[in-house]
């Protein structure tokens, strides 16, 4: 893809290729760091052209004749992972890997930020959606709950009692705050370069905030921790500092879990590692944690509504992204798109 061109253009509605797609009018979608990271040339396999894209509800339009599961007029969520169901890494659960899917929305096929996306395997790729949800909150179910969790928390192997370390307080760091408290940790540091989301991180649940511009996080961080270092550090960036500076404060023992796209190579310490009995994980969110997820969300133990800072109608989505990629300056985590197309045709 061109590096940082973006447009709001007329594409054809998108139509059934095979048995198992359907098509989804999305409803509600959102922006995700990823996409900025397209944006900025890091994934340059993306073809020019591509919407981009992979998170929304929505209200199936059309159903392939193989669909099972889903009828014309369900309203769902649509899941940023692509899973036949069928192939060897779908039966393991890693349905990221899926031969014929994984992460393929907004990324190799045409994405979410639009009026309609084709969604295929449509059975093994789509949630239904129950009377009264909030939909806003669901859109966090997309991806940034379950990449947050799956990516940093589980990987990370939280534990109760845990220090842990959160190096980026961006949406998917704050996803990863939000569902580490399921494990009730002992202290969530929350790292970052940004004050407003530092002071988010705080209502959220973290229990120490420290801003990083100042070239002194590990030193505090090792500080704080009687120069132990942290249980779990967790790298939600995607940036060589930042994943350096969870191997800096990674404790004896502990667990490095990398949640960030990185389009740059990153050093490997393994002069200060090689004897510390660490582990390092990296994922790409299989969304095998979205049912579970899904229930935390309905019954309020978790509630991501709170990380939607700012609203825009679809066809505003230029300026939505101008917003999303000046976080700090207008104070925003998550952005909620909304198509309402269908409504400003009636009126």
């Amino acid at each position: 893809m061109e590096q940082e061109k973006k447009a709001w253009e007329e594409k054809p509605k998108p139509l059934i290729k095979e048995t198992t797609d359907a098509i989804v009018r999305i409803t509600k979608t959102t922006i995700c760091g990823t996409d900025l990271h397209i944006m900025k040339g890091d994934l340059p396999e993306v073809a020019d052209g591509r919407i981009i894209g992979h998170e929304g509800v929505g209200i199936v339009e059309e159903v392939g004749s193989s669909v099972s599961g889903f009828n014309k007029g369900d309203h769902v969520i649509i899941s940023c992972v692509t899973s036949c169901g069928k192939c060897e890494y779908c039966k393991k659960g890693m349905y990221s890997h899926c031969t014929d899917g994984g992460w393929i929305l907004g990324y190799m096929i045409d994405g979410t930020q639009a009026e309609y996306v084709r969604i295929p395997h449509a059975d093994n790729s789509l949630y239904h959606i129950p009377a009264g949800a909030d939909e806003e909150a669901l859109v966090m179910l997309s991806d940034i709950l379950p990449t947050g969790f799956e990516c940093g928390v589980l990987n990370g192997q939280v534990k109760p009692g845990d220090v842990i370390a959160i190096i980026g307080a961006g949406p998917v760091g704050m996803a990863a705050l939000l569902t580490a408290q399921f494990f009730t940790p002992a202290e969530i540091i929350a790292i970052d370069t940004d004050d407003n989301r530092l002071a988010v991180a705080k209502t959220f649940g973290a229990t120490h905030t420290i801003n990083s511009s100042d070239g002194k996080a590990v030193e505090k961080v090792m500080e704080f921790t009687n120069n132990r270092g942290v249980d779990v550090a967790i790298e939600a960036v995607g940036l060589a500092v930042t994943f350096e500076m969870c191997e800096a404060i990674i404790g004896a023992g502990g667990h490095i879990a990398n949640i960030g796209v990185h389009g740059k190579s990153v050093t490997l310490h393994l002069e200060t590692l090689w004897s510390k009995n660490i582990t390092i994980t990296t994922r790409l969110v299989d969304t095998v944690t979205t049912p579970m997820l899904f229930k935390t969300v309905q019954s309020k133990k978790i509630e991501p509504r709170k990380l939607i800072t700012h609203h825009f109608n679809l066809d505003q989505i230029i300026e939505a992204y101008d917003t999303f990629g000046n976080a700090a300056h207008e104070k925003a985590l998550k952005v909620i798109l909304e198509n309402n197309t269908e409504t400003r045709k009636r009126q």
